[in-house]
């Protein structure tokens, strides 16, 4: 596939960042059909734990391409920081990998988009106890077809958690854009230079927290409503994300939390993707850079000079962006050889 190429009038890494909210793809109507999936009933620290605990899957059917008579796979796909099932670049990558032949999954991670109702409480760049039961449920709608995962910005950093944790869980995955270092890429969206960015995001992280269903303590009112309400995405996740999941401290959270040292040591891992632009501007390339140079087995990186995040629209975009098509042609190896030897590496 030839290297990405910006075309006009979407120039430089912000334009590639703001189109789809500038100019949002001609999707029509969602027709993705609702699935609830059952958790394993632990709690988030906002309510008790409860048996009833869901997640909400959009489910879309494998389109077909010209000859394709049987499904290729299932894809989880997995949205970013406020984002939703429902997200433009979630539906156009499934909209692909529809047409390429897959059934996707659309997963709106706890909290998120027309889940809301379904689980008290909100995500996080590790939410293993939510993403592993999803998987398992995934594993056994595919049958004996590969199971496979795409991840935009953030929900690469939680398949990747999740791969990490039990790699037997996917047999490959595309993160786009992904934070590896969670702590630079906290200090990238704080910086000056990203400011609009930072009020966009924390308003919405502010307004899914307070519209919880189940209701939120005193004491998350006052530390999001407060004077000392976050102005900083590191000071939300200080004050919910972390101590939300577990984690004594905002440090520990995106110490714990990040994939890249694990990566590094040569973690186990499914094959995996990771597709980055060198002028990200909300997630720096250094981790990417990284494992580039040294990268661990099954791992590859494809770096691009431009795209922004999650961006790279360029030239040949009539039905996905440069990085859609680079999910699907990666994805669609993963399917099982004509042989039926197993999976193509």
């Amino acid at each position: 596939m030839p290297p990405f190429r910006q075309r006009w009038p979407w120039i430089g890494p912000d334009l590639q960042t703001l189109r789809d909210t500038l100019r949002p793809p001609r999707l029509g109507p969602d027709a993705g059909q609702p699935l609830a999936v059952p958790l394993d009933g632990t709690g988030t620290g906002e309510a008790a734990p409860g048996a009833g605990e869901r997640l909400l899957v959009l489910r879309d059917p494998p389109l077909g391409a010209a000859g394709q008579t049987a499904p290729r796979g299932l894809v989880l796909l997995v949205h970013g920081l406020s984002g939703s099932a429902g997200s433009s670049g979630v539906r156009r990558l499934g909209r692909c990998l529809q047409e390429a032949g897959f059934g996707v999954w659309r997963l709106n991670l706890r909290g998120a988009g027309a889940g809301r109702a379904l689980a008290p409480g909100t995500y996080a760049a590790a939410c293993n106890r939510d993403l592993l039961p999803v998987l398992a449920a995934a594993r056994r709608q595919a049958g004996g077809l590969p199971l496979l995962g795409a991840g935009l910005s953030l929900g690469g950093a939680v398949l990747l958690n999740a791969a990490l944790a039990k790699p037997a869980s996917l047999d490959g995955l595309v993160a786009v854009s992904s934070p590896l270092d969670l702590a630079a890429c906290a200090a990238r969206i704080d910086a000056p230079r990203n400011r609009l960015y930072q009020r966009w995001l924390l308003r919405g992280l502010i307004r899914q927290t307070l519209a919880d269903p189940f209701g939120v303590s005193a004491a998350t009112h006052a530390a999001l409503c407060g004077p000392h309400r976050p102005r900083s995405l590191r000071a939300f996740d200080a004050a919910i994300t972390a101590p939300r999941w577990g984690y004594a401290t905002v440090e520990a959270y995106y110490r714990q939390a990040s994939v890249l040292p694990r990566l590094r040591a040569g973690a186990a891992l499914p094959p995996a993707l990771l597709v980055h632009a060198l002028d990200d501007p909300w997630v720096p390339a250094a981790a990417a850079r990284q494992l580039a140079a040294d990268p661990p087995p099954g791992l590859q990186v494809l770096l691009s000079p431009g795209g922004g995040h999650n961006g790279f629209h360029g030239a040949g975009d009539a039905a996905g962006s440069w990085a859609d098509r680079q999910v699907v042609a990666w994805l669609r190896r993963r399917q099982p050889d004509a042989a039926g030897a197993g999976l193509r590496r």
